[in-house]
């Protein structure tokens, strides 16, 4: 990069809570935040945001009869979006843009909508607007009251990582002066767990009888572990290094692999080795301290992702860790909810570590970070923070 990125706030909703203090006080704790959810007659692990952030959305939901019909990832991204940029000391008048992505949009009002179309044939007026992707950030502008660009996408579970691609490139390019990113989901839902389970990925563990029933980082395990987790998380981006930085942007990096199945990615995720070698640039690779890997809990997920890391890293292997056996894997949001992680690691200058993982060794400062994110199809990114 020609010159970094500062990132002046973040805020997100969790199942960690819905501050940056709720979320580092529960980083101090080796409790998942995983529970048990009925899906008809069959019951799931989940992690789901806290009674307290369920409670905010809802008089969120309530606070105007136009938010009322909004599915929760929309709720989720304007709650979050509102406390980011009142950090960062932003106004709508700013017209800063927005880059709001999400894996799968409005689950729960789009199953909902098609249940109700397959019992009356017929579709309820609102089921086309408030289902799309492109109605996150577009409410997520009407409730700043900001006028410039929106944008909304899906790039699976490397969404809110290209988000951050999106707005270095905007803000870079001078082409506009801020750019909220991130990335919203809410894939509790009947019919998105079920899709999970088809392809046999998610954890089959049952609280009370294992210590951490999602097993990310473990390479040991011998069954898939992923659970899914519900959140959004956004970060306010601004050109040079300004006063008010929580972090810095110093280098970016993406890749995709060529696909040999729809969720296919190589042995040792030659995606990952080609953006972290891209993020890194001239960076010497002794110099990252930590990497917050993407590892979901997957049996190939996890080690192709740490082949890619021996590759990279030969001489010297950083600090490695994961916050999904914590809270669980959202989707879109989940690449931004890490980069959350990585700056209140390099602001309290403390390694947060995985309970059950062998890479545990903390490293003795916490100056440079990089965050890993990838979707199906091995669309990978790695961004580089510092300082």
């Amino acid at each position: 990069m020609q010159e970094p990125i500062s990132i002046t706030a973040i805020s997100s909703i969790s199942p960690l809570g819905k501050s940056l203090d709720d979320a580092w006080k529960n980083y101090q704790n080796n409790q998942d935040c995983i529970s048990e959810k009925s899906f008809g007659n069959e019951h799931t692990l989940v992690a789901e945001i806290p009674q307290d952030a369920k409670k905010e959305i809802e008089s969120l939901r309530k606070s105007d009869p136009k938010y009322k019909s909004l599915d929760d990832t929309v709720l989720f991204a304007i709650y979050a979006s509102r406390k980011a940029i009142k950090h960062a000391h932003w106004n709508g008048s700013d017209n800063f843009g927005i880059n709001i992505g999400s894996s799968r949009g409005a689950t729960q009002l789009f199953e909902t909508y098609h249940k109700d179309f397959l019992e009356k044939n017929k579709a309820k007026t609102l089921s086309s607007p408030t289902t799309t992707l492109g109605n996150i950030s577009s409410w997520v502008a009407h409730d700043l009251q900001t006028q410039g660009p929106e944008i909304s996408h899906s790039i699976t579970c490397s969404t809110a990582l290209h988000a951050m691609l999106n707005g270095i490139a905007w803000v870079s390019s001078g082409m506009c002066d801020k750019f909220l990113v991130g990335g919203s989901e809410a894939p509790l839902t009947p019919f998105t767990i079920a899709q999970m389970k088809a392809l046999k990925i998610y954890s089959k563990g049952k609280l009370n009888t294992e210590s951490f029933p999602c097993q990310a980082l473990n390479l040991e395990k011998k069954q898939n572990t992923m659970i899914l987790g519900e959140g959004a998380s956004m970060a306010c981006l601004e050109a040079g290094k300004k006063d008010n930085a929580i972090a810095l942007i110093k280098g970016f990096g993406y890749a995709t692999e060529i696909l040999e199945h729809n969720i296919s990615i190589s042995s040792d995720a030659q995606c990952f080795q080609k953006s972290m070698q891209m993020a890194l640039g001239n960076l010497n690779p002794d110099d990252v301290d930590a990497i917050v890997m993407h590892a979901p809990g997957t049996i190939k997920g996890d080690l192709s992702e740490y082949e890619a890391i021996k590759k990279i890293f030969c001489n010297k292997t950083p600090s490695l860790t994961t916050n999904k056996w914590k809270v669980g894997h959202s989707f879109g949001a989940s690449g931004m909810l890490s980069i959350e992680m990585a700056i209140l690691m390099l602001q309290h200058q403390k390694f947060i570590t995985v309970p059950f993982s062998k890479f545990q060794k903390s490293p003795n400062s916490i100056n440079n970070i990089l965050v890993n994110a990838v979707g199906f199809g091995g669309n990978a990114v790695s961004i580089l923070l510092s300082k």
